[in-house]
């Protein structure tokens, strides 16, 4: 897999038709209007995260999943879908663009996706469909680059800022629905319920006691109905309805319990079902990727491609898993599919006839040929590149919560290590990786050390396991142990920038700021747009009486926050002391509409804006300033000061409260205030 020639997504149709990518033709918002026809159908995509094929009827029994039963019957079925990637941005990425993950640069979640690559949504919105999108994961946040095309998209979820269950989102479906107006619909709806940690609601808690995963199956099933039922109303007999998994979930099939690590079928054969207006009910065996979900959906729309899943295929279907490559720098992966043949290339080759051994027991390599389709597709399909999109603009959080449910990405460039082993053979250390990632994620350090260091044990040129453990020894505060968690961290990637950032991070929280700088200075000749690595700078160059520089530090950090609230009152603080009272004001005004209610600077945007004879202006930041304010003292003396100046009939009585509130700071400023005088202070 080493000699691998340049990557084309394309089938030979576009390659001779296009210059571009796979969907070119039919993506691009500015193609010319196909001729009249009669009204689009309503459509609705729906995807099933971490769904089994044989975990939902009709290949389980049907009383689990009775929606997905009754809409099987009436459905052209597949048996051998495939998912593009096991993890969910690449593999949704992969349903809305048409691409496989080499094509649209998204090999893990916590990627971005390039504004670069077409989405289906943005086609549907300038064919007519008013486009609605409802997810419930983390993984699919707006942050990441789908909810281009959407006129809503709607991804609140909830406090923790992880999950939403099926129930949940499908109520805010529903209601959208109800209000939608005349004319086709684009509707894609997620659900993110059997993903790790399994949690079914009741009564399907009851039901499931031993294997709650299919709980979360059946609650997922019974949200589906309601939301199938409403749609087909909504849609009055011109509707087409997609059903897919994202990926699927290994429950131990070849040692994996969840999944992201390996491409046997357990997670990468999803179900995936057509129905609606003229589909009449059949079952195809062969092979189809979740790729095709996007020249479906346009050929349903009135933009026929041979690329829909109503067309038959010749190509070999692939898939690919490189998180362990990404990450661990195992060895990657890449699967391709024609026929009953399945190849999947890591390290060494495995051939599975998975019709006949669906469990993918006997290996027949070395003992079938390799067909040549399958031995040039998995030759031509390359390693993600240097310039892959990293993980540098997921803030702190962002990498919290994906951690949170067992991801853990990195910002290095991908490379693949000399000794760097077959994911197949490390099973062993799944779990631990899996459990290392979740403790991880709560804050609960010192449990994510008992598991990250028995990886590191087995495993010691793992980089990211290495750069998290030293993470944890800084979060507990024992310096010496971080440093050398760090030290180790280096030697097994000594480009990593992720080790450059945390060490700097680390050095910052110790006051080491000489050696912290030139850190986050490295990070960000890398990473430019990397908030935390600003963010830190901008605060030692504050220290250091760098103003200038760490005002622009501010600013750029607060253009590249998801939430940049902070970042601008820091700036706005740095001006005011800066005596520049108009930029500061520009920062703080800024810093509230980014917090809302949560902003805490209205005593220094007060008296910014009366500085600036902005009266009108300062009452109302003043006035928002709450009674126990630290410096509410001076909050009083400002205002009555503001109501002297407007001439406000209670102005005397807010001298006197100022008095009667004032401080050792206040009283000297009441005494010598002129606006003051001949107003008694009791």
């Amino acid at each position: 897999m080493s000699d691998r020639r340049p990557y084309d997504d394309r089938p030979s149709w576009t390659r001779r038709a296009t210059p571009w990518t796979l969907l070119a033709l039919t993506l691009t918002a500015c193609a010319p209007e196909p001729p009249p026809r009669r009204e689009r159908p309503s459509l609705l995509l729906v995807t099933l995260d971490t769904t089994r094929a044989d975990a939902v009827a009709p290949e389980a029994e049907g009383g689990r999943t009775p929606a997905l039963a009754r809409l099987a019957e009436r459905a052209v079925r597949f048996t051998q879908a495939y998912a593009t990637a096991p993890t969910t941005l690449p593999s949704h990425a992969s349903m809305l663009t048409g691409l496989y993950p080499a094509g649209h640069g998204l090999h893990e979640n916590g990627r971005r996706l390039s504004d670069s690559i077409p989405l289906v949504s943005e086609r549907l919105r300038a064919l007519g469909y008013a486009t609605a999108a409802f997810v419930s994961g983390f993984p699919l946040e707006r942050q990441f680059g789908l909810a281009r095309g959407f006129d809503r998209y709607d991804d609140e979820l909830g406090p923790d800022g992880v999950e939403r269950s099926a129930a949940e989102t499908t109520a805010r479906a529903l209601a959208h629905l109800a209000a939608a107006g005349p004319g086709p619909i684009f509707l894609w709806v997620h659900y993110y319920d059997p993903h790790d940690p399994y949690e079914p609601p009741p009564p399907f808690r009851d039901r499931y006691p031993h294997d709650p995963y299919l709980g979360e199956i059946a609650a997922m099933d019974d949200a589906l109905g309601r939301l199938l039922e409403a749609f087909e109303a909504k849609a009055a007999g011109s509707a087409r309805v997609l059903v897919a998994g994202d990926h699927g979930e290994g429950r131990g099939d070849h040692g994996e319990m969840l999944h992201g690590n390996l491409l046997y079928q357990g997670v990468m054969r999803v179900p995936l079902l057509l129905a609606g207006d003229g589909l009449a009910p059949a079952v195809r065996s062969d092979p189809v990727s979740v790729r095709q979900i996007a020249a479906t959906l346009l050929d349903w729309a009135g933009e026929p491609s041979p690329e829909s899943l109503t067309r038959p295929q010749s190509a070999p279907v692939l898939g690919e898993a490189m998180q362990p490559f990404l990450n661990y720098r195992w060895q990657p992966q890449v699967m391709a599919v024609e026929g009953r043949l399945k190849a999947i290339s890591a390290g060494r080759l495995e051939l599975f006839d998975v019709v006949a051994d669906p469990a993918e027991e006997n290996d027949l390599a070395g003992t079938v040929e390799l067909p040549r389709a399958l031995r040039r597709a998995l030759a031509d399909y390359p390693l993600p590149a240097a310039e892959t999109p990293t993980a540098g603009d997921l803030d702190e959080e962002g990498h919290r919560r994906l951690a949170s449910l067992g991801y853990l990405a990195g910002g290095s460039a991908p490379e693949l290590r000399p000794d760097a082993p077959r994911p197949a053979d490390q099973t062993g250390l799944f779990q631990d990786l899996d459990l290392g990632a979740r403790w991880f994620g709560e804050g609960r350090y010192e449990h994510a050390l008992l598991h990250f260091q028995r990886v590191l044990e087995a495993d010691p040129g793992n980089p990211m396991v290495a750069v998290r453990v030293a993470v944890a020894r800084s979060a507990l505060g024992d310096d010496r142990a971080a440093l050398e968690a760090f030290a180790q961290a280096q030697r097994a990637d000594p480009r990593s920038l992720d080790v450059q950032h945390y060490l700097a991070m680390h050095h910052l929280t110790h006051g080491r700021f000489e050696l912290a700088a030139p850190l986050f200075e490295e990070v960000l000749r890398g990473q430019p747009e990397k908030h935390a690595a600003l963010r830190g700078l901008a605060e030692i160059r504050e220290r250091e009486g760098r103003l200038p520089e760490a005002a622009l530090l501010y600013e750029r950090a607060a253009n590249s926050a998801r939430d940049p609230g902070l970042d601008w009152a820091a700036l706005g603080r740095l001006r005011m002391g800066a005596g520049e009272t108009a930029a500061a004001i520009r920062a703080f005004e800024a810093a509230r509409a980014a917090q809302g209610d949560g902003f805490r600077h209205d005593l220094e945007l007060g008296v910014l804006y009366l500085a600036e004879r902005k009266f009108d202006e300062a009452r109302e930041a003043l006035d928002r300033v709450p009674p126990d304010h630290p410096e509410a003292p001076l909050a009083l003396f400002k205002r009555a000061q503001v109501s002297v100046l407007l001439g406000e009939p209670d102005a005397a009585e807010r001298v006197r409260l100022a008095w009667t509130r004032a401080d050792a700071t206040t009283r000297p400023l009441l005494e010598n205030e002129r606006l003051f005088r001949g107003i008694a202070p009791q």
